[in-house]
């Protein structure tokens, strides 16, 4: 019987056109990563591939390219998970030239008639805003990932970002972008340089899983109460969101669900039964007492 979980590559390669029922998961271990993320998809793939009779292959994105393709041409691998996947990715190149099937988590500027799957993160920067909007606050600031991920054109990053400013736009709503490293030091920086240039800002939106509670932090050190003089809402894993003095209205990641979504995908492509396709999963926000109207005054 097959070992279910991670599968360790022996060098053995199977005969031509039989499966492996091995997938390939490319994972980042980059500083900077979203961890509670990736750790919540990874145990989710690992336990639907399991359920299939399937093992999982991890590769770190920190390996590259070649790594990708010696997995998949080697035959150890009869389909690809790939996580965080970026605007440009060289990747999605080698992927399209092996023509085995797969699945990106997030959706690059050429897919290349690979699959797609992700929280619809446009929508959800878009659904914050709207929230804090509602709620009649006039200038919200977006608290973004890490710069480095702008840089790399991360997916989730960048199509959160445009979601929210274009939202924004549209309400009338004066919005302001940041992105800082996670470190304490750097979001207490940055804190002080937001409200030092934008003293109106009442609302935040807070994209940055690690940083998120330097942040409550430094708005406490700043003397501004949640929610009675700033506004907060994060998107983040359902998980975290109960792990703070104030309890955090958040559109949830569903890390879990996506990861098992992608294993299933993968699964359903090597079987016949699923096309490969762009799926963007709705995102939801949950109300919780960190939102409220902005102060009068």
């Amino acid at each position: 019987m097959r070992k279910r979980g991670h599968h360790r590559r022996t060098g053995i390669r199977p005969a031509a056109g039989t499966r492996t029922n091995v997938l390939a998961l490319v994972v980042p271990l980059r500083a900077g990563a979203h961890d509670v993320v990736v750790q919540e998809f990874v145990t989710a793939a690992i336990a639907a591939a399991g359920a299939r009779d399937h093992a999982l292959l991890l590769v770190t994105a920190e390996d590259g390219p070649a790594a990708l393709r010696h997995a998949v041409s080697s035959s150890v691998a009869d389909g690809v998970v790939l996580m965080d996947v970026e605007a440009a990715d060289p990747r999605v190149a080698v992927l399209h030239g092996l023509g085995r099937p797969a699945v990106l988590i997030g959706v690059p500027d050429r897919p290349r008639g690979l699959g797609c799957l992700d929280l619809d993160f446009a929508a959800a920067g878009a659904l914050c805003l709207g929230h804090l909007a509602n709620l009649g606050h006039r200038h919200v600031a977006l608290i973004g990932s890490p710069p480095a991920a702008y840089r790399r054109g991360t997916s989730s990053a960048t199509r959160l970002a445009r979601g929210f400013t274009a939202e924004a736009a549209r309400r009338g709503v004066r919005s302001t972008t940041l992105a800082w490293g996670n470190t304490h030091w750097r979001t207490l920086r940055g804190l002080d340089a937001l409200f030092g240039r934008h003293p109106d800002v009442t609302g935040l939106v807070v994209h940055n899983e690690t940083a998120l509670p330097s942040v409550l932090s430094g708005l406490a050190r700043r003397g501004l109460r949640v929610p009675e003089d700033i506004s907060l809402v994060a998107v983040c894993p359902q998980s975290l969101a109960a792990h703070h003095p104030v309890e955090l209205t958040t559109v949830p990641i569903p890390a879990r669900e996506i990861g098992a979504l992608a294993v299933e995908t993968v699964i359903g492509q090597l079987d016949g039964v699923t096309p490969p396709g762009i799926r963007l999963l709705a995102p939801e926000l949950a109300a919780r007492t960190s939102t409220a109207p902005p102060p009068r005054g």
